[in-house]
């Protein structure tokens, strides 16, 4: 049996979404971050370094959303990866690009004392995170252009990393709206019933606005 660890409006959505979209049977526990239960002895034997997502299988713990996205297609649902070897390679590109760039400039507004111990420079670090994630939002909706997903004809796990990001600008009132084709493809996202079910499970933004 699959169990997937995930905080709401984390990160860990993404693997939430390719679990739910696969169709395997899956538990399934919330860590509160305002409780910091991710940093409890229990579950850093899970995950010794306390991030979600964090996904227990028979032969052990996979962590971090491009692995668990991979493994999961993989195993469970091949429609959710491409075949092709080059477009196979895109999307694992775009997701590393996900969690090297696009996520880490928003760590920067929401946790500057990650990246420096001097307050005095939080806010600074906080403007140039904004800017930057502000940006890679931008480049989000060039990649999806007038394509239906972001991979084009064929929904994959890389939607369900990209949504994350729409509804954290969302809720730090970054203008995504202005996004014209990034918000299309928001509302064709919000429209996949699995999509829904884990965003309403998990009280996102995007479906608390809707």
């Amino acid at each position: 049996m699959l169990k997937l660890y995930y905080a709401p409006g984390a990160c860990s959505t993404a693997s939430h979404i390719g679990l739910e979209e696969s169709g395997a049977k899956f538990d399934s526990q919330a860590l509160a971050f305002a409780k910091n239960e991710q940093k409890t002895p229990e579950y850093l034997k899970v995950n010794p370094r306390g991030r979600v997502p964090a996904l227990v299988i028979d032969e052990g713990t996979i962590v971090e959303n491009t692995a668990i996205l991979d493994f999961v297609a993989s195993k469970y649902a091949p429609h959710l990866m491409p075949s092709d070897p080059v477009q196979r390679a895109r999307a694992i590109s775009l997701m590393a690009w996900f969690s090297n760039n696009v996520h880490p400039s928003f760590t920067h507004i929401s946790r500057p004392e990650r990246f420096a111990t001097d307050p005095g420079v939080f806010d600074h670090l906080k403007a140039v995170g904004r800017e930057n994630f502000h940006n890679a939002l931008k480049e989000i909706d060039g990649i999806i252009g007038s394509k239906q997903w972001i991979l084009g004809d064929q929904f994959s796990v890389v939607d369900g990393y990209a949504l994350v990001f729409y509804g954290w600008g969302k809720r730090i009132g970054l203008p995504v709206e202005e996004l014209k084709n990034y918000t299309a493809w928001k509302d064709r996202m919000l429209a996949r019933p699995a999509v829904r079910r884990v965003l309403e499970r998990e009280n996102n933004v995007l479906v608390a606005a809707a």
